[in-house]
């Protein structure tokens, strides 16, 4: 995290010490596949604090196209490392506040069991119609989808059976109500659920998902955002980034 160090501690000591401030609260863009992870460690934050935490969940590319158009985001938690360093760039993100959150894991996964094998070669041997993927003009994980399919020289032949949400939520949503008998999704989609088939494509076949946070020019005066920011790497975060399958990066 390259944001003051001073300014962030002295926002967390008043968020933490009872009677100093009144509660606040911070609007913050997050994409998709962050969901989950990103309620339990606001819900963790919000009980130290008292502040609120609310949130805009999307594609990474269409959260930044609506922070460029002057949505009222005070940070931006994106799935991969290039839109917060071109929000900063752009003049939306205060300078030196992006830091790796968390890296991100892709999983070949099916709600039935038996579908997928445990080394993915179901995308070789075909009996599929429908392959779900997030839309990678958007989406890291989509784009991480192509790759994977690219180095197992396998784009070609299933180009026609790909099927695209506009991010990895529909993606899941997809193979979840059986509209794709198989999709790439993010692995803390489906962490927690033992039920159906997956694959954990092996991270040599794809570019590495780093996730990245910036903290938006419309935060800089809110000491909620800055707080909530530097509780990401508090021991309450890296656990549930943990238990969802994320990584951190070294």
């Amino acid at each position: 995290m390259r944001f003051p160090k001073v300014a962030v501690l002295a926002a967390v000591s008043v968020l933490l010490t009872p009677g100093l401030a009144r509660a606040g609260e911070t609007l913050v863009a997050v994409a998709a596949n962050y969901t989950a992870p990103v309620k339990e460690i606001a819900a963790a934050f919000e009980r130290k604090t008292g502040d609120t935490v609310k949130f805009a969940f999307g594609s990474t590319g269409q959260l930044y196209t609506q922070i460029t158009q002057g949505a009222p985001f005070e940070a931006f938690f994106a799935a991969d490392d290039e839109r917060p360093i071109q929000a900063e760039k752009d003049g939306f993100g205060v300078p030196g506040s992006t830091f790796t959150y968390a890296v991100g894991t892709l999983v070949l996964w099916s709600a039935k069991p038996g579908v997928v094998d445990a080394k993915g070669e179901v995308l070789k041997t075909g009996g599929f119609n429908k392959l779900a993927i997030a839309n990678p003009k958007g989406a890291p994980y989509g784009t991480a989808a192509v790759e994977t399919l690219k180095a197992l020289g396998l784009y070609g032949a299933l180009e026609a059976k790909l099927v695209q949400g506009n991010n990895i939520s529909q993606a899941h949503q997809f193979v979840a109500t059986g509209n794709a008998e198989l999709g790439f999704v993010a692995l803390s989609q489906v962490a927690l659920d033992p039920s159906g088939s997956r694959w954990v494509v092996p991270r040599e076949l794809y570019a590495p998902i780093y996730q990245d946070v910036v903290l938006l020019k419309t935060g800089a005066a809110n000491p909620v955002a800055s707080a909530f920011l530097a509780f990401q790497k508090s021991p309450e975060a890296l656990a549930v980034l943990e238990k969802y399958g994320y990584g951190v990066r070294k």
